[in-house]
């Protein structure tokens, strides 16, 4: 039986059972932490306890597991998700690997590579690579899938190194992507030309955020390389409402094209990117952001439109199963 590495260990993938495929628990940055927030917005306690609230209320609606696309650049700290993993035994927390950046590398990788002053093998496929086969720094915790991004900006030299990193590490170790993108400029189309020059296996592919799009021959074009949708931002009304992202994915599963999407809300129980505000932005700008949003409403939603049990079990249960397979 296959398994698939999660916070907790390995789990058979005929386990995972219903999959939020694209959910943070938390985004932060250390140093924005650790200089601003501790002793001021930011309590320890305060936010495991609020996540174990959070992620133990969706279990209970029926997830089984979340996959949590947190890397380098968005505040990746596997100690705090064993904390919450530790306290929510009935939901599977995957971790990922990757760096998450829209135009330029990190500092710390941009100096050493190939034909770079300290002329050798890309670092950054060595570091992901360790990720996913001996652990997290010294977690124990294995990374089970990539991720990278292409935003609006399109390939810039740091994106490109970047993904073609991430690219390269697949084909090294099988581990499936992620990719951010942007679907108002239809990035999604250069992550895939660039990952199929490099050998990748587009149906280990899924194309995040591609439900913030209407456009119907865009994501068609996408799902039929073989990649699946990411439909991950219900509740985030401003990118693209949920009444239009049901829409959309009613109007694909009439297509046919239910085993090429995954649904998931891109939230976290908590971000710093509006300081201590957090709760408070959520509930005055996208109150209808969090992590039930698709069993309370946009289930029922898709039922209406014409969607069957079938192809919601498909989306929620088996393409991510496939996808980890």
């Amino acid at each position: 039986m296959p398994t698939v590495q999660t916070v907790r260990g390995p789990v058979d993938v005929e386990r995972l059972g219903q999959t939020l495929m694209h959910e943070h628990v938390f985004v932060l940055s250390t140093e924005h932490l650790d200089n601003y927030g501790r002793g001021a917005w930011w309590d320890e306690e305060h936010r495991v306890a609020d996540a174990v609230a959070k992620l133990g209320a969706v279990a209970a609606k029926g997830v089984r597991t979340i996959v949590d696309p947190t890397v380098w650049g968005l505040g990746r700290y596997i100690p705090r998700i064993q904390r919450v993993a530790e306290q929510v035994p009935q939901l599977n927390i995957i971790a990922a690997t990757g760096v998450y950046a829209f135009e330029e590398l990190p500092h710390q990788y941009e100096s050493r590579g190939p034909g770079l002053f300290l002329d050798m093998p890309d670092p950054m496929i060595d570091d992901f690579v360790r990720d996913l086969t001996e652990g997290i720094a010294d977690t124990g915790v294995k990374a089970a899938f990539l991720k990278c991004v292409v935003e609006k900006r399109g390939l810039t030299p740091g994106v490109e190194r970047i993904c073609r990193a991430v690219a390269r590490t697949h084909v090294l170790t099988g581990a499936p992507i992620t990719v951010h993108t942007n679907s108002f400029t239809r990035s999604g189309l250069l992550a895939l030309d660039l990952f199929a020059e490099e050998g990748v296996n587009l149906e280990k592919v899924v194309v995040g955020h591609a439900g913030d799009s209407n456009d119907l021959d865009y994501l068609m074009r996408l799902a039929d390389t073989g990649a699946t949708l990411g439909m991950d931002r219900f509740g985030l009304d401003a990118y693209n409402p949920t009444v239009q992202r049901v829409a959309t994915v009613a109007a694909l599963c009439r297509r046919g094209y239910a085993d090429r999407m995954v649904l998931s809300h891109d939230t976290a129980c908590f971000m710093d990117y509006f300081g201590g505000a957090w709760d408070e932005a959520l509930s005055t700008l996208a109150p209808n952001w969090r992590y039930d949003h698709i069993h309370d409403d946009v289930l029922a939603a898709l039922l209406d439109s014409g969607v069957t049990d079938e192809q919601i079990e498909q989306m929620l249960v088996f393409n991510p199963k496939r996808y980890f397979s």
